[in-house]
């Protein structure tokens, strides 16, 4: 369970950052779209209806991209990679302390083995059989420390990726959301879709009715990113995430 969530973890780390660097990309492709056309219907005769429209469709895409920029780079940053960057960060520090666990596994099977040896064949010297005991006891004691440690809090740290990740999921909502209902609202300013129009306007503003009232309005006051730093504590806390 773990290794198929760590793999998650990283594939949502990938992917994420693959659409956020494809959305930006479409916003400057669609700039230079825009300024070729604005010059192409221009050329002529700039007072033409063509013309006109052609430089309302460049204004509305250069609004567009300068508003990504400017109002979805940093809260995508803070919401969704940031937060998928600091799960991810956890993983090395949790697979070090399985991996003490191991080697301690192994330390304590040695222990016990050379201990059964002696006792089936007592030896000579009376010192080697106390001496064995007492390091089967001591790897015996840190081996459990360790394995107790990962039983009782592996299960707590998957618990928690469902809270955790709610906000990022909400954020990337409203985004997408945000920026579809920003697109349309420039670009039906310059050409007039019909029926296409309103059934992306339909789409968009249905996506939002998923979310509770309540949940948009924290998102807004940023309540959200509270939830998740109150949850990235609970994480912290735990020994196997680098706690005490």
């Amino acid at each position: 369970m773990l290794r198929r969530f760590e793999k998650e973890c990283q594939a949502l780390q990938k992917d994420s950052k693959a659409y956020w660097d494809a959305t930006r990309a479409m916003t400057t492709a669609q700039s230079r779209i825009a300024e070729t056309l604005e010059v192409f219907y221009g050329a002529a005769d700039r007072t033409s209806e063509g013309a006109m429209a052609g430089h309302a469709y460049k204004r509305s895409v250069d609004d567009l991209d300068t508003g990504f920029g400017r109002e979805l780079d940093v809260p995508y940053r803070t919401a969704i990679s940031e937060p998928l960057g600091k799960m991810c960060a956890y993983f090395p520090i949790v697979n070090e302390h399985i991996s003490k666990r191991n080697k301690k596994m192994l330390d304590y099977d040695s222990a016990r083995s050379k201990l059964r040896k002696l006792i089936d064949k007592p030896p000579e010297d009376p010192t080697k059989l106390p001496k064995a005991q007492q390091e089967h006891d001591e790897s015996k004691e840190v081996f459990d420390i360790l394995n107790d440690q990962l039983i009782a809090e592996l299960p707590q740290l998957l618990d928690l990726r469902v809270p955790y990740f709610d906000p990022s999921f909400e954020a990337m909502i409203r985004m997408q959301s945000k920026f579809a209902e920003e697109g349309y609202e420039k670009l039906s300013g310059v050409q007039r879709f019909g029926a296409c129009s309103s059934r992306l306007l339909n789409i968009i503003t249905t996506s939002t009715r998923y979310f509770a009232d309540n949940v948009r309005d924290d998102y807004a006051a940023g309540q959200l990113d509270a939830q998740v730093e109150g949850v990235l504590q609970e994480m912290k806390e735990l020994s196997i995430c680098g706690g005490n």
